[in-house]
C-alpha cells in the first residue's frame, strides 16, 4: 500500500469546520468517551499513590492495567469518530472496542516509535560531540537538547497516525509507522498549524493563571476540558480521513 501513498494536502480550516460539525452533532457521546479517559487517568494516579506503600508489585500491575485501559478507550474513541465521519447509521459500541491484536500492535508500534526517537537523539548527540572542543560543553549541550526536541516534535508529527492505520487498515506495527511517515509527507506545516490551534489556548491558560486571573484561567480550563479535548480528537481523526480519502 505504501507505494500508492502520494503526497496529499488538506485545508486546515476545512478540517476544523468539518470536525466541529461532527462534534456538535455528537457532542455528548464523544465528550463522554473523553471524560472516560480523564477518569481513567486520574484514577490510576490516585490508586498508585495509595498502593505504593502497600505492595509495589500490585502497584505496578494496576498501573499496567490502567495504561491498557487508557489507550484502549482512546482507540475506541477514534474508532467511534471514524464511524461518525463515515456516517454509519447504527454504531454499536462493541464494534468500536479494539481487539487484542490491535492493542498488541499499538503497543509494539509505540515501543518502536520510542526507540526511533531515542536513536535520533543519540545520533544528534554523537554528531555534536566534536563541537564541544570548539564551542564549549554548555553551549553544545543546550543546542543538542534544542535540536533533539525539535527533531522529536517532527518525528511525532510524522508518525502520529500510526494508531489509525492499525485500527482502520489492520496494519502491522512497523507498517503502520511507515505508512504514517508516507502519509504525512508534505503536510508537516499543516499539522503544525493544527497543533498551534490547540497550543495557543493552553498557553493562554498558563499565562492568565500566572498573572493571577482565576476567572479567566478557570474559563479557559473548562473550555479546554469540555471543548478543546473532544474537538482535538475529532480533528486528528478528520485530518487522517481527509488525507486518506483518495486511497479508499
Amino acid at each position: 500500500m505504501i507505494q500508492f501513498l502520494k503526497e496529499s494536502t488538506f485545508a486546515v480550516n476545512d478540517v476544523i469546520r468539518k470536525s466541529w460539525l461532527v462534534l456538535k452533532a455528537n457532542y455528548f457521546s464523544i465528550a463522554g468517551l473523553c471524560f472516560s479517559l480523564f477518569i481513567t487517568s486520574n484514577a490510576s494516579g490516585i490508586l498508585a499513590f495509595y498502593l505504593q506503600d502497600v505492595n509495589p508489585a500490585l502497584s505496578y500491575f494496576m498501573a499496567f492495567l490502567f495504561v491498557v485501559a487508557y489507550f484502549g478507550i482512546q482507540l475506541t474513541l477514534f474508532k467511534y469518530i471514524f464511524m461518525l465521519i463515515d456516517r454509519q447509521e447504527k454504531i454499536k459500541l462493541s464494534k468500536t472496542i479494539p481487539t487484542t491484536r490491535e492493542m498488541a500492535r499499538f503497543f509494539i508500534a509505540m515501543l518502536l516509535a520510542i526507540l526511533l526517537i531515542l536513536a535520533s537523539y543519540l545520533i544528534v548527540s554523537v554528531l555534536a560531540w566534536p563541537l564541544i572542543y570548539l564551542f564549549g560543553v554548555g553551549l553544545v549541550v543546550n543546542a543538542t537538547i534544542l535540536i533533539a526536541a525539535l527533531l522529536t516534535l517532527y518525528l511525532l508529527l510524522r508518525i502520529a497516525f500510526y494508531p489509525f492505520f492499525i485500527i482502520d487498515r489492520n496494519s502491522r506495527a512497523l507498517d503502520a509507522i511507515r505508512l504514517s511517515l508516507a502519509l504525512t509527507k508534505g503536510n508537516v506545516v499543516k499539522l503544525l498549524l493544527i497543533l498551534a490551534f490547540f497550543a495557543i489556548l493552553q498557553l493562554l491558560y498558563i499565562y492568565f493563571n500566572y498573572l493571577g486571573y482565576p476567572l479567566v484561567s478557570t474559563f479557559l480550563s473548562v473550555l479546554t476540558s469540555f471543548i478543546v479535548v473532544p474537538l482535538s480528537s475529532v480533528i486528528v481523526a478528520m485530518a487522517y480521513r481527509v488525507m486518506m480519502k483518495r486511497y479508499g
